[in-house]
């Protein structure tokens, strides 16, 4: 599990750079096999179960403010690692088709997180606009793609694009065949790679709770009184 590593919510450490509203954003969701697992680190509940609430209560406070859309990977009709599923480019008042996707989402497949952050930053015309990806979750790459050599291509060629990633009950298999980039000393997610080369936040949640203020953080705006 991955409960001690990343940028605690709420504590004293550095802010990353988060950007204002009018910068649009992609929400990559995790809907791969291991989010519908039942296991002693879940409890009784699956991930999707709780990140669906979680989604219910983010959404509605995000989406007046910002222009979000979705990006989905793991269940498809194709291969276990080729289902990336562009739901919807960034849309004005996007609580509701956020949350009914989600909601709709039968996790299955693999993970295939790289891909699926490259498509949405293209997304986002990543070369020649600003603009926000939170990615969410609960594992590792398994598809054989190489989040920290995306990393630095988005650092070297993005306009303005940062990255954030949120781990949801996150694992690290360090026995995964298609993980290339995974340090076995390391026990943090190659995903972290994304965060840490484009300025933006790390963060791992364990509960509803903490993914909804992730969320909020992340993909929200703060509000100057």
């Amino acid at each position: 599990m991955l409960a001690a590593v990343g940028l605690a919510l709420g504590s004293g450490a550095p802010q990353a750079r988060i950007g204002d509203c009018s910068v649009d954003a992609m929400l990559v969701f995790d809907g791969s096999t291991s989010m519908a697992e039942i296991s002693f680190e879940t409890g009784p509940n699956t991930r999707i179960k709780e990140a669906r609430q979680a989604i219910r209560q983010a959404m509605p406070d995000i989406a007046p403010y910002r222009r979000v859309g979705l990006m989905v990977y793991g269940p498809g009709p194709n291969g276990a690692c080729e289902n990336v599923d562009l739901r919807f480019g960034p849309i004005a008042d996007s609580a509701g088709p956020v949350i009914d996707a989600v909601d709709a989402l039968r996790p299955d497949g693999l993970t295939p997180l790289t891909d699926a952050v490259q498509r949405a930053a293209e997304t986002l015309d990543f070369r020649n606009s600003a603009g926000v990806v939170v990615l969410v979750t609960d594992g590792n790459e398994t598809c054989g793609g190489r989040p920290c050599e995306l990393a630095q291509t988005l650092r070297a060629t993005a306009r303005d694009l940062t990255v954030h990633v949120i781990g949801f009950r996150a694992e690290v298999d360090f026995f995964a065949w298609n993980n290339p980039e995974q340090d076995p000393q390391n026990a943090t997610t190659v995903a972290r790679c994304l965060a840490d080369e484009t300025g933006g936040l790390f963060v791992t949640t364990e509960t509803v709770k903490e993914l909804v203020a992730a969320l909020q953080r992340t993909l929200g705006c703060p509000v100057i009184g």
